[in-house]
């Protein structure tokens, strides 16, 4: 991810508002369980395109979502990455309910960046990122929904679970000289995304789960989401308020990304937004541990999964019909 121009807390749940008529019955997101789907990511250490520990970790994501009962896929390419080199892309897709017509289509990245170059410290600038917000949370999020999906089965809707490679492989802030090609970023969803607009792929929107467990994350309108999909903004972000999840899902307007997102928008023709952090204030608009060392599940809070993870799986448990 990275900002378009360059490259670019709160209680948990208790809050919640008794379930109104208008919102469909829907489990409760377990965010204990999605924090143990980023702490078994970890576990394999950073995912870097085409290393043992990457393909470790997509065999991991495959299998889980195989348990929750989805069909799942792969996409194999290759990818030019910022300075040229040639490297393996693998996108996982994991359909729940493929005898549905109506679909909803969910994703994140799996990959995690190989430099950690904002870090504070500059020694640290080409080490490896664990990502476990930058990366994970996304993943995890998407895996606990799939398991409670399983438990209590969507009526009439499928949903496509779509985990992109080669996202953060952007040109590192110490490249010389440093360029603003935006191109190097999103490497993987540009290869889905061309592939569903040859195939016709047509769910009713996207949603994309960037960085979404952070300490002290809120959720801002992020302003490519707004121009493509701004009903689906307002729609995501009503419900977080009508859940109780307000606090992390404010009406303000946030940064302009490169993200996932766009190439989903604009060659797969699909409207999607991301549901990404905007921090105001700090060293990154990101939040203090985006493309540092300190990426780590210590810095996730479980509040801020559970207000994410919630507010999806109510959406889709409403889009039933």
């Amino acid at each position: 991810i990275s900002l378009a121009l360059v490259a670019c807390g709160g209680s948990s749940g208790k809050n919640k508002q008794a379930q109104t008529p208008a919102h469909k019955a829907c489990p409760s997101f377990q965010s204990d369980s999605a924090f143990r789907y980023i702490e078994e990511q970890c576990n394999f250490g950073p995912r870097l395109l085409g290393t043992p520990e990457a393909d470790k970790c997509a065999e991991w994501i495959k299998s889980q979502f195989e348990r929750m009962g989805c069909a799942v896929a792969e996409q194999k390419a290759q990818v030019s990455t910022w300075d040229g080199t040639k490297m393996p892309c693998r996108n996982i897709i994991a359909s729940y309910n493929t005898s549905a017509t109506s679909r909803i289509m969910l994703c994140a990245h799996w990959d995690t960046r190989p430099w950690a170059d904002n870090d504070p410290n500059p020694d640290n600038h080409k080490t490896p990122v664990l990502g476990a917000n930058d990366g994970a949370s996304g993943v995890a999020v998407m895996i606990e929904i799939a398991r409670l999906l399983q438990s209590q089965p969507l009526q009439g809707v499928g949903v496509d679970f779509i985990c992109f490679d080669a996202e953060d492989m952007g040109t590192p802030e110490w490249a010389e000289p440093l360029t603003d090609d935006q191109d190097t970023w999103c490497l993987g969803s540009k290869v889905w995304a061309e592939q569903a607009a040859a195939n016709g792929y047509r769910p009713k929107y996207g949603i994309l789960l960037d960085m979404v467990g952070g300490r002290g994350a809120t959720f801002s309108h992020e302003q490519v989401s707004m121009y493509f999909a701004s009903n689906i903004v307002k729609k995501v972000w009503n419900l977080a308020s009508d859940l109780g999840y307000g606090q992390f899902f404010p009406y303000q307007e946030g940064g302009t990304l490169v993200d996932d997102h766009i190439n989903v928008n604009t060659i797969a023709q699909i409207p999607c937004i991301d549901i990404v952090p905007y921090f105001a204030d700090g060293p990154s608009s990101f939040g203090p541990t985006w493309h540092t060392i300190n990426d780590t599940p210590e810095n996730i809070d479980k509040n801020v999964l559970e207000a994410v993870g919630q507010t999806v799986l109510q959406l889709l448990y409403n889009e039933q019909k």
